[in-house]
């Protein structure tokens, strides 16, 4: 009789305890303390008159009540997110902030020398950046545009198929003067991690070069590229980062079956939004310089 109507303050806190699942992670991600979060429970739990979670010693476990607020709070969440797309999406001035995801190898070797030119070109524009391997969700604003290294885009977003990402083999240049492609299992192998689990070698190593032993497996292209420039060993690598250095060498031609496609995608409420369509046109358009480097078929340096 005494319940009272919880408050969207509320369901943000409960959602964070929910996802979490203890106090220190809820606590980390609200940007409070331990002991805020304990005492705001304490006092939604009264609020409603109900006990939304069980405390164990392993954590914060949900009960029937605190499960049906998690599953009507996502759906107010989504709408949230919703909402600031389209509002988002209204902006037609070239100023505002522009979050872009991007993988680190593009961005250190491809995309940096760009963003430069687009930032003089729109100095209104502000980019913040988001250096990482792993996709973030566009739906959740996590980002504004992503460019992603992908054959299967996913169909909740819009965007544009810039080129192929050519890859082969590679070694350093000691290793590749005394190269016989029968050596490929005898040989050392930089492999990619589960971060790295979409990139096709995992499978076209199994499937040719069973017997391969691999030496050092990493999460990031850059650091299998150091590790091949280093001598431990040799990689499949994207041609635009491997043929610009002389100390490495193609040891296969082109892969097709390690090549990729190179995305760059946006959320649909977010496609006519001024900055957004500036900065996907400006990027479309000087990428095209860089093709025969993404896919490798730069002559020089076959």
């Amino acid at each position: 009789m005494n319940a009272q109507l919880i408050e969207w303050n509320d369901l943000y806190l409960i959602l964070a305890v929910c996802r979490e699942g203890t106090l220190s992670g809820a606590a980390r991600v609200l940007g409070v303390n331990h002991s805020t979060v304990f005492r705001r429970i304490g006092v939604i739990e009264e609020k409603v008159g109900t006990r939304l979670f069980e405390r164990l010693a392993t954590g914060y476990v949900m009960t029937d009540a605190a499960e049906a607020i998690l599953e009507a709070g996502e759906r107010i969440e989504n709408e949230v997110h919703r909402l600031s797309r389209k509002l988002i999406g209204r902006d037609y001035q070239l100023n505002g902030i522009i979050r872009l995801a991007v993988p680190d190898a593009l961005l250190s070797h491809i995309l940096m020398k760009h963003l430069a030119g687009f930032t003089k070109l729109y100095p209104q524009i502000q980019i913040e950046l988001e250096v990482s391997n792993s996709y973030l969700n566009l739906t959740k604003r996590e980002a504004d545009i992503a460019i992603r290294v992908t054959e299967s885009p996913p169909e909740n977003l819009v965007g544009r198929k810039i080129c192929t990402i050519g890859a082969t083999i590679y070694a350093m240049t000691e290793i590749a003067q005394n190269f016989q492609s029968a050596n490929l299992e005898t040989i050392s192998w930089v492999m990619p991690d589960e971060v790295l689990a979409r990139l096709p070698v995992t499978k076209w190593l199994q499937q040719y070069y069973p017997a391969a032993s691999v030496i050092l497996r990493c999460n990031t292209l850059l650091g299998m590229y150091d590790a091949v420039k280093n001598g431990l060993g040799v990689a499949a690598l994207p041609c635009f980062l491997a043929d610009t250095d002389k100390k490495l060498q193609r040891l296969l031609p082109l892969q097709t079956e390690l090549a990729s496609e190179l995305w760059m995608l946006t959320h649909q409420d977010l496609k006519r939004t001024a900055r957004v369509k500036a900065f996907m046109d400006y990027f479309s358009a000087v990428l095209q310089n860089d093709k025969a480097l993404l896919e490798g078929t730069v002559k020089s340096i076959l």
